[in-house]
């Protein structure tokens, strides 16, 4: 006769005076120790081998009858399948004991993907720090579901969401490079959207200083009693309309003065990750002076980064050049009782490609700014476009000397 779960209840932890055994279907029986102790197990013969296998399931009733029938079908499954139960089982408990925990599977990518292919490596490896590992870094990757992964984007989000926008962006790319190592068995959190899901919404900056402005950030660069080092950074962000991280990565050898030519390599930029191509501008010659001024200004005159720590000879920190906007805009609230409104290094790049607009073609203003070509136009054409660059440039920092002239004969009137 087939277990029934009231036969069960009624012989668990009932004394006999023998070990027994009771059968149920596909191969499902039940063993009675004499203490009444009652344990699911499975016969089952391999590839018509004469002996039996016994493979033990677990204990009534921490173990129930419906599920050790689920278990016993699930077993006779595999040996059709031609499977050694045991050893899917053994498998299956070796892949139990090398799961990663999220942030162990963290570590592994981060060391051996982020770190490689991702300029901002720290700061993601920051941002896991401070808002996953507290809440879900210790639980195993592999049996987190989705909704355990969106109450954390979800509370982020409420207070800081471009840094829940990267913790989704990660943590998706993270479980993505996982599943392709085994590490874990799927990516849930793959078709969560930042906009869809979680309706973080891109801010699109519009911040472009006009001429007035620009001309005031001139006179504290050449006026205010910040270091000359920074002053000199900012004026080659307005020269050459660069990302901050291009020209703070910049070593002397990039910076050819005789040719006339810097190079940023294709690991110090944005775009060089996926062209694996270098950018190319032409140093017209008041340019050159400040580049100059630089290098003397520098730990070594010859070797190393172009801008480095005060009395140093490691590379200017990325942290040390986000306060210079405030302290520009300080200088001018208390020398020059002037209230500007706030802008970024980042806008002084969005200032240049405005400006270029009206002094050069497209393509050549996307080209000084680093940008890649569109569509076939990036995959045929490879001209540096070097003298045409250098016309545009010429044609900037013209105009930057207007605007620094007009705004010093207006200060000239008012005093």
């Amino acid at each position: 006769m087939p277990l029934t779960d009231s036969w069960l209840k009624a012989n668990h932890g009932k004394a006999v005076d023998r070990i027994q055994t009771r059968s149920d279907l596909n191969g499902l029986g039940v063993r009675i120790s004499k203490k009444g102790k009652l344990t699911f197990y499975v016969r089952y013969r391999m590839n018509g081998q004469q002996n039996q296998s016994r493979i033990d399931l677990g204990s009534y009733p921490l173990k129930s009858l419906k599920q050790a029938r689920a278990e016993a079908e699930e077993i006779r499954r595999l040996v059709e399948d031609g499977k050694d139960p045991k050893l899917a089982r053994e498998m299956e408990r070796l892949a139990q004991a090398e799961a990663p925990t999220v942030k162990e599977l963290f570590d592994e990518w981060h060391e051996k993907y982020c770190v490689k292919h991702k300029s901002n490596a720290h700061l993601i490896k920051r941002s896991f720090e401070i808002h996953l590992f507290p809440e879900i870094g210790h639980l195993p990757a592999d049996q987190l579901e989705l909704r355990h992964w969106m109450e954390q984007f979800e509370r982020v989000q409420v207070g800081t969401p471009a840094i829940a926008e990267r913790l989704v962006i990660n943590s998706k790319q993270m479980l993505k490079w996982g599943v392709r190592r085994q590490r874990v068995p799927e990516n849930v959190i793959a078709h969560v959207g930042t906009r869809t899901d979680l309706h973080i919404k891109k801010n699109i900056g519009k911040r472009v200083l006009d001429r007035d402005e620009l001309g005031l950030v001139w006179e504290v660069l050449e006026h205010s009693r910040m270091t000359r080092k920074n002053a000199i950074f900012v004026m080659l962000c307005l020269a050459f309309g660069c990302r901050t991280g291009e020209l703070r990565l910049s070593d002397k050898v990039h910076w050819d003065l005789d040719k006339g030519v810097w190079t940023v390599p294709p690991e110090n930029h944005k775009t060089g990750k996926v062209t694996g191509l270098p950018i190319v501008r032409p140093i017209i010659e008041p340019v050159k002076e400040l580049v100059k001024e630089a290098m003397q200004l520098s730990a070594s005159p010859t070797e190393g980064p172009l801008f480095n720590n005060r009395d140093s000879e490691e590379r200017i920190s990325r942290s040390s050049l986000l306060p210079l906007p405030y302290n520009i805009m300080q200088w001018l609230r208390r020398h020059r009782k002037v209230e500007m409104a706030h802008w970024s290094m980042h806008d002084l790049r969005r200032t240049v490609r405005t400006n270029l607009s009206d002094l050069t073609a497209p393509h050549i203003a996307e080209k000084m700014l680093g940008h890649t070509m569109p569509g076939q136009w990036r995959v045929y054409d490879h001209y540096d476009y070097l003298a045409e660059q250098e016309e545009a440039y010429q044609a900037w920092w013209g105009r930057l000397q207007q605007v620094v002239a007009a705004g010093q004969a207006a200060s000239s009137e008012a005093s």
